[in-house]
């Protein structure tokens, strides 16, 4: 956008002041009880028709760092949307090298089990099916890309898989009550997800690699040696409905190795603890991980119906959005333009544990090209300067984020004119709207969708945070010509 410098001549400046003063306007009124009443005479209301069409994104370059939380699981029954399958993958190190079990003056009798701890972080989808998990090992020729540390991976790679160490199931309402560890109850946990590894294989393989002298032999001698030996583990859901959440950073997410020792008294159990390594600049080499995302969609979803819209989290779909309409507006004092988005009730029960995503996003198709966007103009913070023309920096409100209390784009709840229990979403372009019919600024089209991150990369290569949960969400929603659950955008404005 190219900033115009006005000449100062009595009546420009007495048009800057209606200006300035609608600004004033919009920056209070957040809700609609703060706006002046629509009595058809000082004050109007009018809705646009939006045009919509439906997208998917066919290539997510999405990428999950380890300190992020992760996401494994599997949907198999979404009659809307299709399948998801989701996988975690993650090398569990020794926290120093050489490595060895117990104390420095410790006599190791035997190990017991080897146990793979996840924190868990939460769950979309249906908690009274119960999840059927399973642990195996990556491949050793899963090296090169996946043990990187410079390169992170996107949600589409896969490393290769080798035998099954183990499996569980578990009912994910028990998660949050405490779990023994040791049937002494000398120990417990609680919001941890466990599964035991296979005994006869790879507890007896640490146990015989952690005290070889022959340096082929020692798993435990470097961090190279020992990659040799493990390079990963991988977690997948074989069974059941939603999707779980774990932190791989968290404390409570270790691959627990249990034995018994001897120190100089009687016999005791214990357990020493493999992490995944974040650290960039230790001695031990980050861990590498990835989160493996796909999606199979239902063939609605490419191709839906007349006036329906369908919004999946990411990695997920889209809506192209534009309003004709606003290029002909006349010049007005607006004091609230927003988008109305409404959710079609589909079946109340899948609806409800596949829920709609918690935030909706708006951005805007930059002029003059096929593949790049950027932020709305003044609405996404009104307490933040920033421009979405300018090219390194201040391009997007980064240091605050969005303000969704003035931004709106947040799910709410409401009953549809048939009594139906329903999401909806109003998101709040005032100040944008503005622009377009005071200054001129480009009629726009936006992009409408539920990011995890936000990605600009024709200002910089870094990536946004954005609130939405990694995956979390679908929602069906009313297109521009939908009879009863209509987008649109709605204006109240005061003439000039």
């Amino acid at each position: 956008m190219q900033k115009r410098i006005l000449p100062i001549t009595t009546a420009i400046f007495f048009f800057f002041i209606i200006i300035t003063g609608c600004s004033k306007l919009d920056t209070t009124d957040i809700g609609s009880d703060l706006l002046p009443a629509v009595d058809n005479i000082n004050t109007f209301d009018t809705l646009l028709t939006i045009n919509t069409t439906q997208g998917v994104f066919t290539t997510d370059s999405t990428k999950v760092a380890a300190t992020d939380d992760q996401v494994f699981g599997k949907i198999s029954n979404d009659p809307l949307f299709g399948t998801t399958t989701a996988a975690v993958y993650a090398q569990f190190k020794p926290t120093f090298f050489p490595y060895y079990f117990g104390n420095a003056k410790d006599t190791i009798l035997g190990f017991d089990s080897v146990v793979l701890c996840l924190s868990y972080k939460g769950f979309w989808g249906d908690s009274t099916l119960p999840l059927q998990l399973q642990v195996k090992e990556v491949a050793q020729g899963a090296g090169g890309l996946w043990d990187s540390i410079y390169i992170n991976k996107t949600v589409n790679y896969v490393p290769p898989t080798g035998n099954v160490l183990g499996s569980a199931q578990i009912d994910v309402r028990g998660l949050a009550a405490y779990n023994n560890i040791y049937t002494n109850h000398k120990d417990s946990v609680k919001s941890q997800i466990r599964i035991n590894l296979s005994a006869s294989t790879f507890a007896n393989l640490l146990y015989t690699r952690d005290t070889s002298a022959d340096p082929s032999k020692n798993a435990f001698l470097t961090d190279s040696v020992f990659k040799l030996f493990n390079n990963g583990l991988a977690i997948f859901v074989t069974g059941g409905n939603g999707l779980l959440y774990t932190n791989l950073a968290d404390t409570s997410t270790r691959l627990e190795v249990h034995f018994r020792r001897k120190n100089g008294g009687a016999p005791d159990t214990t357990f020493s603890s493999l992490k995944v390594s974040t650290t960039l600049g230790s001695s031990i080499t980050p861990s590498a991980t990835v989160d493996n995302i796909v999606r199979n969609r239902a063939a609605q979803v490419s191709n839906p119906a007349p006036g329906e819209i369908y919004l999946q989290a990411t990695p997920g779909t889209y809506a192209n959005l534009s309003i004709p309409a606003l290029s002909t507006l006349s010049n007005r004092i607006i004091h609230r333009a927003e988008i109305i988005v409404e959710q079609i009730p589909n079946n109340p029960v899948l609806d409800g544990y596949l829920s709609a995503p918690t935030y909706l996003y708006l951005d805007l198709k930059d002029t003059g090209t096929t593949d790049k966007w950027k932020p709305v103009y003044y609405d996404l913070n009104p307490s933040f300067t920033y421009d979405p023309d300018y090219k390194t920096s201040y391009f997007y409100p980064s240091s605050t984020g969005v303000d969704f209390s003035y931004f709106g784009g947040f799910a709410r709840d409401k009953t549809d004119v048939f009594g139906n229990p329903i999401k909806y979403y109003n998101i709040n372009i005032t100040r944008h709207i503005q622009q377009v019919v005071t200054r001129h600024i480009p009629n726009y089209t936006f992009r409408l969708y539920a990011p995890y991150e936000l990605i600009y990369p024709q200002h910089t290569a870094d990536v946004i945070p954005f609130n939405n949960r990694l995956a979390w969400g679908r929602v069906k929603v009313g297109g521009g010509n939908n009879a009863n659950y209509k987008m649109r955008m709605r204006i109240v404005y005061s003439k000039i």
